[in-house]
């Protein structure tokens, strides 16, 4: 009988554990990379709310912004540009927001659906990532049509996307 009022507790106590979600800083050093036909560069001012635990990623919550102002091409010409009416208009739409919907285990890492809203539009975006624990940093590769975003010119072929890659190394809470 006691055996089972230890196993029962045991139980009990990893049900809870398993609920709990681990709450995420944005560390020093994350990176945000853009790369595509026209325009390459870096968005240097990211800022949100992560929890995540990998053994329950389906309690996960991503809700994350970047700046548009913080944009860097390395022109500072084309910076401007970027900024401006024609692209992200930045004026009018200052951040770019991500929030998860769901979030599940896959093959090679994870996968997160979410909001993503830009230039005032929001459209459902799936990105694969990883999650490296050891130093704990997520990672991951998704590419963005700026067309359906309303952003600049769009001419229906490739060049129309925009690979973007993340990387954001965390601390505990």
């Amino acid at each position: 009988m006691k055996r089972l009022i230890v196993l029962l507790v045991f139980v009990v106590f990893c049900s809870f554990t398993i609920l709990i979600s681990r709450d995420w800083q944005i560390a020093e050093g994350y990176k945000i990379r853009f790369d595509g036909k026209y325009a390459h560069g870096k968005f240097n001012q990211l800022a949100g709310d992560i929890s995540f635990d990998p053994l329950n990623p389906e309690s996960a919550k991503f809700d994350v912004t970047v700046d548009v102002n913080s944009i860097d091409t390395g022109i500072e010409l084309k910076n401007k540009h970027a900024k401006g009416e024609k692209w992200f208009d930045a004026e009018r739409f200052p951040t770019i927001r991500f929030t998860s919907v769901k979030i599940f285990k896959a093959d090679s890492g994870y996968v997160v659906e979410g909001d993503l809203n830009m230039h005032g539009i929001v459209k459902r975006v799936a990105i694969p990532f990883i999650f490296k624990e050891t130093e704990p940093e997520f990672y991951g590769i998704l590419k963005v049509n700026r067309g359906d975003f309303g952003i600049g010119k769009v001419n229906g072929k490739e060049s129309d996307s925009t690979t973007v890659e993340i990387s954001v190394p965390v601390a505990a809470k």
